[in-house]
């Protein structure tokens, strides 16, 4: 396992380090979600969701579009 360092801005920011991008696939865009455990965080890429599949997806949601359960 290596370890790969990079440091906090004055703004809370930091720079992933380009071998970090490579080995990840990061590219400009892609959305990161941190996950804390007690003294740690763990990073992970967001899957980006194909347009097309969400579009397909799309008609089979209808069960939100009624208004039966309103009423519960």
């Amino acid at each position: 396992m290596e370890i790969i360092s990079s440091k906090i801005t004055g703004k809370g920011q930091i720079t992933i380090p380009k071998k970090v991008r490579e080995r990840l696939g990061l590219k400009e865009g892609n959305t990161l979600v941190f996950e804390v455990r007690a003294n740690e965080a763990v990073i992970r890429k967001l899957p980006t969701i194909d347009p097309e599949w969400a579009k397909a997806l799309r008609p089979t949601l209808n069960e939100w579009e009624d208004t039966l359960d309103d009423e519960l």
